[in-house]
């Protein structure tokens, strides 16, 4: 009868009668991260292939606005938050728990709401634990921000790997980035003159590793002939750069469509449970044996 009265379900008006819109919020720091941009476009890829939509905003990495932004999110009726703005105290993940807002973190995670991320941990060990294995003793490491746990997993697992070896962390061999090339030069270059100098560094993400190599070239040096260097998350520039950078990959495609999984769950009254994925070491041109 319907098709022959020539009748076309309306999905707005039956979303509407089911209190749905079909459509999940995504709250990242910033789209210029190539990371952020990958991640995203995964989790909406996720989403498409349940029948969602995946709507973006940034937070610049600012409590405040992430609330900001999260707050006009939901405000279009979105069904649920994903959200890989996660701060090690909570911050707006708490309001979010707090209301009973449907939401996962994804990629950070401050360690109560349902998340679905990588074993940063042990890519910070598989990442120093290669340059040990090439017989680097003097590891510089340029760890990320204090608020992110990615980075602070991968520091541990940086340390990890150097207690594993017998040698102490070094305190003078350590510098924080905010997880961009620019970071990652300002933090190479006071590395670099560090002395006795580092032979091999391990940056907690692939914008940093590139910053640093910048900061190489400005130096007069060669990697890796006088510097050995392991990036983190294996962005497509990584394989492509003039010496390809050795890095840990992160599966991203896995940990954004178990995030939108257990957000369908979570929206249909179901359990579900924090999945960690397991990151890979890829050796390339940028790492070699000490000399």
């Amino acid at each position: 009868m319907a098709e022959g009265i020539g009748y076309e379900p309306n999905p707005s008006a039956a979303n509407l009668r089911r209190q749905q819109t079909r459509t999940v919020g995504v709250l990242v720091p910033r789209l210029t991260d190539t990371v952020m941009a990958m991640l995203y476009e995964e989790i909406s890829a996720a989403c498409v292939r349940r029948g969602y939509h995946a709507l973006v905003a940034t937070s610049h990495d600012d409590p405040e606005l992430e609330r900001e932004n999260g707050s006009m999110l939901l405000g279009r009726r979105v069904d649920g938050l994903i959200l890989t703005t996660a701060r090690v105290d909570g911050g707006f993940c708490q309001d979010l728990l707090a209301r009973g807002v449907p939401h996962v973190l994804a990629v950070r995670t401050f360690g109560e709401s349902v998340a679905a991320v990588g074993d940063d941990r042990l890519g910070g060990y598989l990442a120093t634990r290669h340059l040990l294995d090439l017989g680097h003793r003097r590891i510089g490491l340029i760890a990320g921000p204090d608020h992110a746990s990615s980075a602070l997993g991968r520091r541990a697992g940086y340390e990890d790997a150097l207690r594993e070896a017998g040698l102490a962390v070094a305190p003078e061999l350590i510098y924080p980035s905010s997880f961009s090339m620019e970071s990652g030069e300002d933090a190479g270059g006071l590395l670099l003159a560090t002395e006795p100098r580092p032979t091999a560094v391990f940056a907690v993400n692939d914008d940093t590793a590139v910053g640093l190599l910048s900061a190489v070239q400005r130096a007069g040096l060669r990697v890796p002939r006088d510097l050995s260097v392991v990036g983190y998350n294996d962005i497509p520039l990584a394989a492509r750069l003039p010496v390809p950078l050795t890095t840990v990959r992160v599966p991203f495609a896995e940990i954004a469509d178990a995030a939108v999984e257990q957000l369908v769950q979570i929206e249909a009254g179901l359990p579900a449970v924090t999945r960690r994925f397991a990151p890979t070491l890829i050796p390339r041109g940028s790492t070699a044996r000490y000399r």
